[in-house]
């Protein structure tokens, strides 16, 4: 019976069904906890950090791309870009240090979107980019760089 009613909680009030959750598990009442739909969301928690880390190393690799490749066209605005994207990614790492194993994991894919990217916004020829990411890795995080 509780399953249910919690069940139909977060289906119907999210944000109740979080406050609740919260509630039993500080309260120690194990019974009453939704483990089926806390599983969920712990699983959706860790993609959406993943999925946050992937989106802004994506966006930084094409910054860098075309404040590389484009030097005629640097400006203020991509500085920022950069130098947002890489605070972004360097607070994720703060949080969750294990994030740097999935960095590493997902570099050459997020370079391959980046390079798609930058062709795209500066209509260079893909030939432009390298096929393989010229940054080492310290270069994509080392605030100095490029700036």
């Amino acid at each position: 019976m509780v399953a249910n009613l919690l069940n139909s909680l977060y289906e119907l009030d999210y944000q109740q069904w979080l406050e609740t959750t919260v509630g039993h598990l500080s309260d120690r009442n194990f019974d009453q906890v939704d483990l089926e739909y806390l599983v969920v969301e712990l699983e959706s928690m860790g993609k959406s950090e993943k999925a946050s880390l992937e989106s802004n190393l994506a966006i930084l690799l094409m910054y860098l791309l075309k404040y590389k490749y484009q030097p005629q066209k640097r400006s203020d605005s991509w500085r920022s870009s950069i130098v947002e994207h890489r605070r972004r990614i360097l607070r994720a790492f703060k949080h969750s240090p294990s994030l740097r194993r999935h960095f590493t994991e997902v570099l050459t894919e997020c370079y391959q979107d980046a390079r798609q990217d930058a062709k795209t916004e500066t209509q260079l020829a893909i030939t432009t980019f390298p096929e393989i990411c010229p940054f080492a890795l310290e270069e994509i995080l080392d605030p100095k760089f490029l700036l």
